[in-house]
């Protein structure tokens, strides 16, 4: 657990492998950017079959390119990498695209090497996806029926012969996630938490130390983990072990993978004029091929002014489909979303205390007559990938997530919200004040106080972490990232000359030993 507070046990810019990054770069990058002035790449591991990635290995290339013709190289390389036209653009060096009219030659072999290993993963993922599903849902359901039977053999064989056997049943309050498993805990740190979250949020009033505060630091850790959980476990828990208010539960759509596959909840510490909103996002499950493929994926779209941005995650918080890369242009422009009619999309595919009865002042009952439980099945994991496709930029996390957070800021004038997640999740939590600046949120922005992400991959380069920095490092730094030294999803996407994902923020490393370095 990080220790907060602590700026002298805090590195900058610090990458995970230990050593920091340099700031520059002997790689000079042709960026690329169509008539439209878009400018992304795109790796489609679905272009060819094995002899096409055996001849992109072995075969080189000295005159081809993104625009077709020159060596054979560029033949197999086009079959997997889709990117905007070719333009001469070195004003930023610190970019990470396979440009330039050579982008396979006798100096780029890592490019080839890069491309190639993630093309390889994912194509891995996508023929073992379903048997990856499948097993995880036997493997949640046999410790869920071991769990819900005692929670050892003996007692599950005893139930069995003696006709009390529990079927547990997902979605339920009871159903835990493989992650739940794994780490049991679900009480928060002794103590009132309440004090400590307002003598936190008070100490960075006075001395703008913000979210490094080990309060919240540990909360921060726990919201993440929680996150993995179905909508109505995170409630139970919420409600009835920390003792706070739970807003809203989002299952948010993204139009590349067609279903709801984004999860996020939203929490304050108290219903009537709460001091914190916590805002949480679910990281990468163990066995969703989806989320795999998206760590693996390098693919990027620039936005102008900001930087290179991973386009899985823009993807993941609905903010574009890489099928029609126009759409990334339409909702991410400056000071604009380029979305109308958004101020409703938090009441679709949400779970909310207002779907049930109130059993008190403040908590939602743990009953549901029936029409709450069809309004919750809006949310249930299992039949919302079953419902028709909404329309673009419906019903999105980053559009749900910002259009109810604006109104609990607008219902709690003192409230300060903090923004956390783990691995994938960590990767959208950081994303989620990005687009806010970009889309110019400065009254939202204004009562951010602070990101925290446990595991989080790198989400853009260089140019995208000044620009956040920029913002979130005065007067004091706002964004922890805290990383365990045997991790892998922290250092993907890979980060050398050609993708040149770069992390930035303040790195909490720990090493084997659990030891803050």
């Amino acid at each position: 657990m990080p220790s907060g507070g602590r700026d002298e046990q805090v590195t900058t810019g610090r990458d995970d492998d230990g050593v920091g990054d340099s700031g520059n770069s002997t790689t000079t990058t042709n960026t690329n950017t169509s008539s439209s002035g878009l400018k992304y790449l795109i790796i489609r591991p679905e272009g060819g079959g094995i002899k096409d990635l055996f001849n992109l290995l072995i075969t080189n290339n000295s005159t081809g390119g993104a625009g077709g013709g020159g060596g054979g190289g560029a033949i197999y390389y086009n079959k997997f990498i889709q990117q905007s036209s070719i333009s001469n653009d070195n004003d930023d060096q610190m970019g990470m695209g396979i440009g330039g009219p050579t982008p396979i030659s006798n100096n780029n072999d890592d490019h080839r090497w890069v491309i190639i290993v993630s093309i390889i993963v994912r194509k891995i993922i996508g023929v073992f996806g379903k048997p990856m599903e499948w097993c995880g849902y036997l493997v949640e359901f046999l410790l869920n029926l071991l769990s819900h039977n005692g929670g050892n053999l003996f007692s599950l064989f005893l139930n069995l012969v003696t006709g009390k056997l529990v079927i547990p049943h997902r979605d339920s309050d009871t159903f835990i996630s493989t992650i739940g498993h794994l780490d049991g805990r679900v009480d928060l740190y002794n103590g009132d938490i309440f004090t400590r979250f307002q003598n936190a949020i008070q100490h960075s009033k006075e001395t703008s130390t913000q979210v490094g505060d080990r309060a919240l630091m540990d909360f921060c850790i726990m919201a993440s983990k929680l996150a993995y959980e179905n909508a109505k476990v995170v409630r139970n828990i919420v409600v009835h072990h920390w003792k706070m208010h739970f807003v809203e539960f989002f299952n948010g759509w993204n139009e590349f993978q067609k279903e709801r596959s984004t999860q996020v909840f939203i929490l304050s510490d108290k219903p009537v004029d709460a001091n914190l909103i916590i805002i949480s996002f679910r990281g990468t499950e163990p066995f969703d091929p989806d989320d795999w493929s998206t760590d693996f994926d390098y693919s990027w779209y620039e936005i102008p002014k900001l930087g290179k941005v991973h386009m899985g995650f823009l993807e993941a918080l609905g903010l574009g489909n890489r099928a029609e890369v126009s759409t990334f242009q339409e909702y991410l422009q400056i000071g604009g979303d380029g979305v109308k009619g958004t101020s409703q999309q938090s009441e679709v595919g949400a779970f909310k205390p207002s779907m049930v009865h109130p059993s008190n002042g403040s908590e939602p009952a743990t009953d549901f007559d029936s029409e709450d439980t069809v309004n919750q099945r809006d949310t249930e994991e299992s039949t919302c990938k079953k419902k028709p496709m909404p329309i673009m930029g419906e019903m999105t996390a980053y559009y749900g997530v910002r259009s109810r957070l604006k109104n609990l800021l607008d219902e709690h004038k003192n409230a300060k919200f903090v923004v956390t997640g783990h691995s994938l999740g960590g990767a959208l939590a950081i994303l989620f004040p990005t687009i806010l600046l970009l889309h110019e949120e400065k009254e939202m922005m204004q009562r951010l106080l602070g990101v925290c992400t446990f595991g989080q991959p790198r989400v853009g380069d260089r140019k995208l972490g000044r620009f956040m920095e920029s913002h979130l490092n005065h007067p004091s730094p706002k964004y922890f990232r805290v990383v365990y030294c045997n991790d892998l999803v922290p250092r993907l996407p890979y980060d050398n000359k050609t993708f040149l994902f770069k992390h930035f923020g303040m790195c909490l490393y720990y090493d084997s030993k659990y030891v803050e370095q």
